[in-house]
């Protein structure tokens, strides 16, 4: 039996994600890229790179990763390249995507081998937590007012527009779509490709699939471009579980039961956005908060049912654990690193990367 903490990928729940894309694909006529910034564990890109493009990336590190791990179209999209990167990440890219028209003209010599695209931003998204609004007032994040963009249209062939945030409805979708094409559509006529970001829930069970490829389609044929997506938490969702074991219980006021992992190294969204996590079935008469066990008094995955009480050895599968996690799990408190398993199509389990003291300590200084 494996050691937890663990995440482990299941690559036939993988699938079913991968053939939704491939639908959407191949109805569309869109492309798809895998966003390194939301899951990036390589040792499955053999089985994802068959049904996606490639991938796109937020730094020069994911740039890289993108090119030699995974391969096919690679697009590198930065807020602000460094003089000392731009070099690099030219080398790694078929596409850079620049945050402002400073930066394009910035780098403009140095990128002009490859293709160009600018970032813009329509001033609407769909995110309900200000702290991940591209669209929140005074953002960063791309350019806004046609007027400035049109000057340089002739050294970029593209455009990425990133507003979708956890969007499972096609209605608002569509809208904030319609809004792009009316508030940026003379910009859209002069360019080849667009990427519409990630953050749409189109692998989720009852999404209207066929609506949002025919609604790409229009779109594709009405500016003349290719369309891209960004699938990251789409890709991946529910295909992965952390497991964790019960360490000690306890009560006071309520029952307590403490793993050995914790949202603040191994699930860190759950408490910037002050989530719950998912553990199913979640019923039974017995209802028990299910803590961390680092020293951070808010650690908690949250509270859950089980039809028996918990005692120390028992395991539990923490659900839909891959996105945002992998990629950003520390080593806060100095608690043990979760190996990282995949379950193989025929069912068997094999450990790709398992950490220990020389990891933390190589980690600092």
């Amino acid at each position: 039996m494996i050691q937890t903490p663990y995440y482990l990928i299941d690559k036939s729940r993988l699938l079913r994600n991968l053939e939704r894309i491939a639908y959407l694909r191949e109805r569309s006529g869109a492309k798809a890229l895998l966003a390194l910034k939301c899951f990036a564990t390589w040792s499955v890109f053999d089985l994802m790179r068959d049904y996606m493009d490639g991938t796109t990336s937020s730094s020069l590190n994911e740039v890289r990763l993108g090119r030699t791990r995974f391969g096919g179209e690679t697009h590198a999209y930065s807020v602000a390249w460094a003089d000392h990167e731009i070099d690099e990440a030219v080398q790694y890219a078929d596409k850079i995507i620049f945050n402002s028209v400073g930066q394009l003209e910035r780098f403009d010599a140095s990128s002009s081998g490859i293709a160009r695209g600018l970032r813009l931003n329509p001033g609407v998204s769909s995110s309900s937590f200000d702290l991940a609004d591209p669209a929140r007032p005074f953002s960063r994040l791309g350019e806004w007012d046609p007027a400035r963009v049109m000057p340089v249209i002739d050294r970029i062939s593209g455009f990425m527009i990133h507003n979708n945030c956890e969007n499972a409805d096609f209605g608002l979708f569509d809208s904030m779509l319609g809004r792009i094409e009316e508030q940026f559509g003379d910009l859209l006529r002069r360019v080849d490709w667009v990427s519409l970001g990630g953050g749409i829930h189109f692998t989720g069970d009852g999404y209207p699939l066929d609506d949002l490829c025919d609604r790409l389609k229009r779109f594709s044929q009405q500016f003349g471009v290719q369309v891209y997506l960004e699938p990251g938490e789409a890709s991946i969702t529910r295909s992965t579980t952390l497991e964790v074991t019960v360490l000690d219980t306890l009560f006071n006021g309520k029952h307590l039961a403490v793993v050995d992992a914790s949202i603040e190294a191994h699930m860190l969204d759950l408490l910037i956005y002050r989530e719950s996590a998912k553990i199913l079935p979640n019923e039974g008469d017995h209802e028990i908060m299910v803590c961390g066990k680092s020293c951070l008094a808010g650690d908690v995955f949250g509270t859950f049912r089980f039809r028996e009480p918990l005692k120390v050895g028992d395991r539990i599968s923490v659900d839909d654990a891959a996105g945002y996690t992998m990629v950003k799990k520390n080593w806060f408190n100095g608690v043990a690193m979760p190996a990282i398993a995949i379950r193989e199509l025929d069912g068997s389990i094999r450990v790709v990367r398992e950490f220990g003291y020389a990891d933390y300590e190589q980690s600092l200084s």
